[in-house]
């Protein structure tokens, strides 16, 4: 009797395994079909949208492949549905988490119409399409093939945008139309009459030394030609449409809520960038909360530096105040650099995990933003900044931008990521609350690391934290609570230290990007929680490079699956 229960027990312990086993393998196959299907389609479910790279033929944007790409998602859920999540291991356990998660957000995204706003104020399917080369590398004969593809698509690809924008004409989905004046200059600085001029053309001027004279002068014969004859009539083409069409049929008030959906589109904007179920209201009064407990930090500062004016009135200072803004842009980015290398040095005292690949500074001519590498080794991240304008960025708020956008913010995060033994669709997902919640992470980590010893700078990363923080409010204010442009103006104005230009443009990104600036202030309040969960739990025990490692080191994650990894992770610490 002893033999035969021995042997029915090993037989049940052999076919759990196998049960196991085979589970593993159904869902590995689901992964890779998926991400096959993804590069086909040149379309990343929630990927950085700065990190737009061509690569031969461009992504389809018509009613067929939409319906395409909406019934593939609903075959993956399907075959989903038969994978249970107990019969995988623990580092598949988290993968299975995120992908359901994606696919069930990814189906939900196809009873909206935000695939009507192919332009926001910030960016546009044009200006990613234009700045595209200038993140690229180009090594060998082949990426130069892929490029004139690429050129020589773009008609088409600019036609399904515009038909895109054209049905949100007839949708009554544009954008507000104060948001948008100006905005056709973003489309006009690209109509240059001789196409060697053209951003696009800046491959051409130089050549890796393996490819030949020949091969050099026929593709810049071709280039010229694309560049002549295919982009820029486009460009003239969205120019119309856009001055002519679009403009005229703009939105009239200023909240998403005020078009047919809108309300039910805002709620799935704010579930989709800040991974939670927060209604708008408690986002609001979340930012009312912060914005009081930041000014008592920024009011202590402004009596330690002995200011005897109001805080309107440092505020008006700091912006006016010639010392504290670069005088060329070479000391801006010399300035940024300086700061960048020297945080890297005080990386390993709070940071176990380090990304091989490095990242660039660079001047840019549409703000501050940090381009991801292209994660096959060929290019670095890249952090842009903005000297266009330089009293639009001033010194006092550097050290905090730097941090933010290089290390240890966007770019150690999003490097690791693409470093880690993860399914492929890991190392590029682009959660908005916990990429932006770890950058604004980042800028407060600075303070622990030795920076910000000019108050001045601390209070410089105390704007951009009230900056944050003012953003819960004036977005849900105006998206879901009928608050006017202008009275979002004052408000930010009343509490950050920016310019009236720089509130009014940024005022203007979260009326044509409904919900993105929630993330920021959600995802960071979330990952100083579940610190301070781990410091009261752990005592003596809590390890910050081992925490930060937890953080980053699983790539990026909603923020419910994130709180779970953390949990686990206390619990094995104890």
């Amino acid at each position: 009797m002893k033999k035969i229960i021995f042997a029915i027990g090993s037989f049940l312990v052999l076919s759990g395994s196998v049960w196991a086993e085979t589970t593993q393998q159904a869902f590995q196959q689901i992964l890779d079909d998926h991400w096959a299907r993804a590069v086909q389609e040149k379309v990343f479910f929630r990927t950085d949208p700065d990190s737009f790279r061509m690569d031969g033929t461009l992504p389809e944007f018509s009613k067929a492949a939409r319906d395409r790409r909406k019934a593939f998602n609903v075959e993956i859920l399907k075959r989903l549905s038969h994978i249970q999540e107990a019969d995988l291991g623990r580092k598949d356990q988290i993968s299975f988490k995120i992908f359901t998660y994606e696919r069930k957000t990814e189906a939900e995204s196809y009873r909206h119409l935000g695939h009507l706003f192919p332009i926001t104020k910030l960016f546009g399917y044009h200006s990613y399409f234009a700045d595209a080369p200038a993140n690229m590398s180009f090594l060998k004969a082949q990426d130069y093939e892929n490029y004139l593809i690429s050129l020589a698509d773009f008609p088409r690809y600019n036609q399904e945008n515009i038909a895109l924008l054209q049905e949100a004409v007839r949708e009554g989905y544009t954008h507000y139309c104060k948001a948008m004046e100006g905005y056709e200059k973003t489309i006009s600085n690209l109509l240059v009459t001789d196409p060697e001029t053209s951003q696009l053309f800046g491959p051409f001027k130089s050549y890796p030394a393996p490819i030949s004279v020949d091969q050099q002068t026929a593709f810049t014969k071709k280039g010229l030609k694309l560049i002549a004859e295919n982009i820029i009539p486009e460009y003239q083409a969205l120019y119309d449409f856009y001055t002519q069409i679009y403009m005229p049929n703009c939105r009239k008030q200023v909240g998403i809520s005020s078009v047919k959906g809108g309300a039910k589109y805002y709620k799935s904007q704010i579930e989709y960038f800040t991974t939670t179920d927060m209604s708008a209201q408690e986002i609001h009064d979340l930012g009312l909360r912060e914005i009081k407990r930041i000014r008592g930090e920024m009011t202590a500062i402004i009596k330690k530096v002995g200011f005897k004016g109001t805080f309107r009135e440092f505020l008006d200072y700091l912006r006016s105040e010639p010392k504290f803004y670069a005088k060329s842009e070479h000391e801006l980015l010399a300035s940024a650099a300086l700061i960048a290398k020297s945080v890297e040095g005080e990386l390993p005292k709070f940071f176990g995990l380090l990304p091989r690949n490095t990242y660039n500074i660079k001047a840019a001519s549409r703000g501050v933003f940090y381009m991801p590498s292209s994660g096959d080794g060929t290019t670095s991240g890249t952090y842009f900044l903005g000297t266009d304008n330089l009293s639009a960025q001033p010194l006092y708020t550097l050290e905090a931008l730097t941090f933010h956008e290089g290390v240890p913010g966007h770019h150690l995060q999003t490097a690791l990521a693409m470093e880690m033994d993860v399914p492929e669709f890991r190392k590029t997902v682009y959660h908005s609350a916990y990429g932006e919640g770890w950058g604004l992470y980042s800028e407060r980590l600075g303070k622990e690391m030795g920076f910000y010893l000019d108050p001045y700078a601390d209070f410089g990363r105390l704007t951009y934290e009230i900056w944050r923080a003012g953003r819960l409010v004036v977005d849900t204010g105006m998206h879901a609570m009928g608050w006017s442009r202008e009275q979002a103006i004052n408000f930010l104005m009343e509490n950050a230290s920016l310019t009236r230009d720089e509130v009014e443009r940024e005022t203007d990104r979260y009326i044509t990007w409904p919900g993105q600036a929630l993330s920021y202030k959600i995802g960071e309040i979330k990952i100083r929680e579940l610190r301070k969960k781990a410091e009261d739990i752990l005592g003596n025990k809590f390890d910050i490079r081992a925490f930060h490692d937890t953080i980053v080191g699983n790539g990026s994650l909603p923020i419910a699956i994130l709180e779970e990894v953390v949990i686990d992770w206390i619990a094995g610490q104890k």
